[in-house]
């Protein structure tokens, strides 16, 4: 799992070795806590025994854009996991740029529905009728083994079988695999934007390496209202894969740009920010049809009443 924006200048790290469940629990609230454009948070596994073929130890990782109050770290992943946890917890330094590469080392191809997300070195899991979508280690969110990415792929697919959606619109793109994918599905211009120049350039980038370059070209936009976005509306399907204020905040500018009975996939929800969504968007005409939870996570198929 990774999570988060790359800070700039990620030079600070802190690290702990556990188990995979205190792993994920401590990656979640850092992400949850501090700005996503300045701190970043990764779980993975060491290399497995090969020996016996015996899972290794977790390790979780957050990187700082700045050097960050070790108390307050420390504090934090005790209320998720304990104070042993947050007494072993180390805090150090990296070399710019290199923790993206080593939070994705070693990595497994996951699956989502019919897609398959790899990197180079995961090309030959991709068989028969998968869709492969290669991603690299990039300063960008979204490698797709984070449970919101897997859940708004497998939504996709669902949709996929029983509609031919005409116009999409990915907010928040991050490294572009929602866009790429619709785009392999689709074979049409998927209008995709996000506020960070870095994941737009990754997002373009990661289009262009899975032969889609022509059909996704990310703009940088803040929100919905970008001019570039504006213009492929009325869309019958978004994706909205962010954290949930800004998809609470976004709901207005959302449902105007959608057609009567568009599909839209909201996620980046833990279960306690489910209600508050699902809300904001019914008062404006859009409902709840589906829900996925992988890994803690929500994903909600929400459509726009005809």
């Amino acid at each position: 799992m990774l999570e988060g924006l790359p800070p700039n200048n990620a030079a600070h790290v802190m690290r702990l070795t556990c188990d995979e469940a205190t792993a994920r629990k401590i990656a979640d609230i850092i992400v949850e806590t501090f700005d996503p454009a300045e701190t970043a948070a990764a779980a993975f596994e060491e290399t497995p025994n090969v020996k016996d073929w015996s899972g290794g130890p977790w390790i979780v990782e957050a990187y700082f854009g700045s050097p960050p109050d070790e108390e307050n770290i420390r504090a934090l992943v005790a209320a998720a996991a304990g104070l042993a946890a947050a007494e072993a917890a180390s805090f150090g330094r990296v070399d710019e740029c290199d923790w993206v590469a080593a939070s994705l080392e070693g990595l497994q191809a996951v699956r989502a529905g019919r897609f398959i997300l790899h990197g180079s070195h995961g090309r030959d899991a991709v068989q028969g009728n998968d869709i492969g979508i290669e991603i690299e280690a990039a300063l960008a969110f979204g490698t797709g083994h984070h449970g919101s990415t897997r859940g708004c792929l497998m939504m996709l697919d669902r949709i996929a079988r029983r509609r031919r959606p005409r116009a999409i619109l990915d907010l928040g793109t991050g490294s572009g695999v929602l866009a790429i994918a619709a785009a392999k599905l689709f074979k049409r211009k998927i209008h995709a934007g996000d506020i960070d120049p870095v994941s737009v350039a990754a997002a373009s980038a990661n289009a262009k390496r899975n032969g889609v370059g022509a059909f996704v070209r990310p703009a940088q936009a803040r929100g919905a209202a970008h001019n570039a976005l504006r213009q492929g509306a009325p869309y019958d399907l978004v994706f909205a894969n962010i954290l949930a204020k800004p998809l609470r905040d976004l709901s207005p500018q959302i449902a105007r740009l959608t057609a009567p009975r568009a599909d839209i996939v909201l996620s980046g929800l833990l279960a306690r920010d489910v209600p508050g969504v699902v809300a904001d968007y019914r008062a404006q005409g859009v409902s709840l049809a589906q829900r996925l939870d992988i890994e803690g996570w929500a994903t909600l198929l929400m459509q726009r009443g005809g």
